[in-house]
């Protein structure tokens, strides 16, 4: 086919001519136009159905876990080829306002106000001091659809076992999703 374009743009003059190179220059840089998708990665949502969460209330050691969960996730993402995470800052007291996982695809819509084609959202459930969970989910921002989920459980609340379990729910389920959703 470019070999046709080739010889019916010699007899077209200068424009035809040029127009088989630049198809041609086009066609092998093909990836180097594409653009990144735009990730909104949002806080990570702390779910405590502990007898300990009933008894004490909120607790700091946690809390700044919490706070560990969702810079991680877009720190992980960032080093992919082909995505860009975009700051949540604008929306973020509106989003920490809604329980992300539940409130009908709010988090959509904050993703869509910072202009982000994907949403992620996390929460970290603790069922004891020793069971843990940490989930994330990523949504296209258009149609709603998941692109990526996963959970990892952990035992032990530590500042360890929280890392490595975003580590691990990274490393081994999220980034292979995001990949082939690229």
């Amino acid at each position: 086919m470019i070999e046709f374009l080739l010889c019916r743009g010699a007899h077209r003059g200068r424009q035809a001519r040029l127009f088989p190179v630049v198809l041609l220059a086009t066609l092998l840089a093909g990836p180097a136009f594409a653009t990144d998708r735009t990730v909104a990665v949002f806080d990570f949502e702390l779910i405590d159905s502990s007898l300990d969460g009933q008894m004490l209330g909120e607790n700091a050691g946690e809390q700044a876990r919490l706070e560990t969960m969702a810079p991680a996730i877009r720190e992980a993402v960032e080093e992919l080829d082909g995505y860009t995470v975009v700051d949540t800052e604008a929306v973020r007291e509106k989003a920490r306002s809604h329980h992300l996982e539940s409130c009908g695809n709010c988090a959509l819509s904050f993703a869509k106000e910072v202009g982000a084609e994907i949403a992620v959202i996390g929460s970290v459930q603790k069922v004891s001091n020793l069971i843990l969970n940490i989930n994330a989910y990523a949504f296209d921002v258009e149609t709603g659809q998941p692109i990526a989920r996963g959970s990892a459980d952990i035992r032990s609340n530590t500042e360890e076992s929280w890392q490595r379990g975003i580590d691990y729910l990274w490393d081994n389920v999220l980034k292979k999703q995001f990949e082939e959703a690229r």
